[in-house]
């Protein structure tokens, strides 16, 4: 795995007790045609380096601790069921507030912890900012029709505005994604403006449905154009695809990322989500991002897992760390 320092140089409070970093929102910037244009992905060398990082040395013990309590601190913890209630979301939100037993805590040292938000259709927000009130934990709603992102787009703007009217603090849309099939990237760039105006202050994460995009050209290429227009985090799934959050796409959207910072200087953060239910995954994503982003990419303004079981696996690890023994998956229930 990828060289450890930086965390296996923090303590485990030092990990959850994260930083508050102000980071400038990336404003975008006009469309560049001849930047996408250039834009390729060699697949064959993005697969070669994505099957090396599974079978690299993993960290252990207390620096496998401190990782894990990272990942915690970057979960987007999420319902979107046909079925959720309100009832659901304030458990889920409960475990927003409490993701770790606080024995566990104490034993590893951590006075607090808290997932980095809570991701609820809009119908929920006002169940969701109720019971996080006074924690500091975002609500984020999907948005724009999701997940297939085919309604109106009058309409889905509108149900942006709806859902930060109603307490959310990130929005995450879907893009339209015949325009990147079509290759109408004015399309998309004006799609993507349009969205992240109607978000006003709150934060934008542009799903991409890469698993619905059909080459890593066009994810790199539909990266790049949400950046140009204003995405504040760039997002692999709805979770809803047959093909979720994979490591070639996500090389492919953090080497976006990190080229239009370097032209522009501005910080656009990255969300896998859909599939990462294993700790040992999350792993293998945080060791990524700090290989091709460094380090200021390993906090929660810039990093986020959309996920749910996966908090349940980090938690049987954190565990088994401090027992030497693993327990049953029900005594972790999410929600």
């Amino acid at each position: 795995m990828t060289d450890t320092t930086a965390l296996d140089a923090a303590t485990t409070t030092q990990t959850a007790q994260l930083p508050q970093v102000t980071e400038p929102r990336n404003p975008g910037i006009p469309l560049d045609l001849d930047w996408v244009a250039r834009v390729q992905a060699n697949t064959s060398a993005i697969e070669r380096r994505c099957a090396t990082l599974p079978g690299r040395r993993s960290i252990k013990k207390d620096h496998q601790a401190a990782w894990l309590l990272r990942a915690v601190a970057c979960i987007d913890l999420t319902t979107l069921s046909g079925d959720d209630t309100e009832r659901r979301v304030q458990r889920l939100c409960a475990k927003a507030r409490q993701p770790v037993d606080a024995r566990m805590l104490d034993a590893l040292g951590v006075p607090d912890l808290t997932t980095g938000a809570v991701c609820v259709y809009h119908e929920m927000i006002p169940a969701a900012v109720a019971a996080l009130k006074g924690t500091g934990i975002p609500v984020a709603a999907v948005s724009t029709g999701f997940p297939a992102g085919l309604s109106p787009l009058p309409l889905r703007l509108q149900e942006i505005r709806e859902s930060v009217a109603a307490g959310a603090k990130e929005i995450d849309i879907v893009i339209s994604r015949r325009h990147v099939l079509t290759g109408d990237w004015q399309a998309l760039y004006d799609e993507m403006k349009a969205m992240r105006a109607a978000c006003g202050d709150a934060h934008v994460k542009a799903i991409l449905a890469t698993g619905e995009l059909g080459t890593l050209r066009n994810v790199a290429r539909a990266s790049l154009v949400c950046m140009m227009a204003g995405a504040d985090f760039i997002k692999t799934s709805t979770g809803k695809e047959s093909v979720n959050a994979t490591l070639p796409v996500s090389l492919v959207m953090i080497r976006a990322i990190r080229d239009y910072y370097e032209r522009t200087g501005y910080r656009v953060g990255y969300k896998p989500a859909g599939g990462i239910s294993k700790a040992k995954d999350a792993l293998i994503y945080l060791s990524l991002i700090k290989d091709e982003l460094g380090d200021r990419w390993l906090q929660p303004d810039l990093f986020r897992f959309g996920a749910s079981s996966l908090l349940g696996d980090i938690e049987r690890q954190l565990e088994h760390h401090l027992t030497g023994a693993y327990s049953a998956g029900y005594h972790h229930a999410i929600g």
